[in-house]
C-alpha cells in the first residue's frame, strides 16, 4: 500500500476532478473547494517567500466554499454574477475563483520549473513560475515582497523532505498534477469565456 503524503493527497484529489471532467460528470462548488484547500499545504512548505499568496488563497477558498451552501456548482455561481453585473467587484464569487485558479496554476507552473532540470534551484523555479502566472495582476510592493522572500525558500532537497517525498516520487506526482490541473484549468477558463468574460484580469 502506497504511503500517503500531501503530494499524494493533492494528486488523487485533482485526478477525480479532472477524471470527472473527463467522464462528462462535471463536479460541484464543494468538491472543488476540498481539492483547491489541500494546496495551502504546499504553500506552507515554500515558506515566507509564499505566505502572502497562501494567505489570500486560503481566504479566497474559504470564501467559495461557503458559497457552495447556495450555489451546487461553479456554473451557477458565475451566472448570479453575470446577471447582477457583480463579476469584477472585490469581493464577488467570480473574483474569487480568478484567484483560486490563479493559485492553482501558479503551483502547476512551479512543477513545470521544478520538473524541467535537475539541477534547477527551487528559488529559479518559484521565480518563473511566480513571473508567469501572478506578477502580471499584483502591485509594485506584493511583487518586491516576494522577490524579497525568495530568498528564504528552501532548497529542492529541503522541499522534498518535507513533503515525504524521494525525487522520483515527486516527479511522478508532480507530473499527474500538471496533467489534472490543467484540465480543471481549461474548463475554468472555459466557463468565463463562454459568458463573454475576459481572462487578463
Amino acid at each position: 500500500m502506497a504511503r500517503e503524503t500531501p503530494l499524494s493527497t493533492i494528486v488523487v484529489a485533482f485526478d477525480d476532478l479532472s477524471q470527472s471532467l473527463e467522464e462528462k460528470q462535471g463536479f460541484g462548488l464543494d468538491k472543488f473547494c476540498d481539492a483547491s484547500s489541500l494546496l495551502s499545504l504546499l504553500f506552507n512548505c515554500l515558506g515566507l517567500a509564499f505566505k502572502f499568496a497562501e494567505m489570500e488563497y486560503a481566504a479566497k477558498v474559504g470564501h467559495l466554499a461557503e458559497a457552495s451552501g447556495r450555489f451546487s456548482s461553479i456554473e451557477n455561481m458565475l451566472d448570479v454574477d453575470v446577471a447582477n453585473g457583480t463579476v469584477r467587484k472585490q469581493g464577488s464569487h467570480s473574483r474569487d475563483l480568478r484567484r483560486v485558479r490563479q493559485g492553482l496554476d501558479l503551483i502547476r507552473a512551479l512543477f513545470e520549473e521544478f520538473l524541467s532540470s535537475k539541477d534547477y534551484s527551487l528559488r529559479n523555479a518559484a521565480s518563473t513560475a511566480y513571473a508567469r502566472v501572478c506578477a502580471p495582476y499584483h502591485t509594485w510592493a506584493v511583487r518586491t515582497a516576494v522577490s524579497a522572500g525568495m530568498h528564504t525558500l528552501p532548497t529542492r532537497e529541503q522541499l522534498l523532505q518535507k513533503l515525504n517525498e524521494t525525487d522520483h516520487s515527486a516527479k511522478k506526482k508532480m507530473r499527474r498534477y500538471i496533467r489534472d490541473s490543467g484540465v480543471v484549468i481549461d474548463y475554468i477558463d472555459k466557463l468565463y469565456i463562454s459568458r463573454k468574460i475576459s481572462l487578463n484580469w
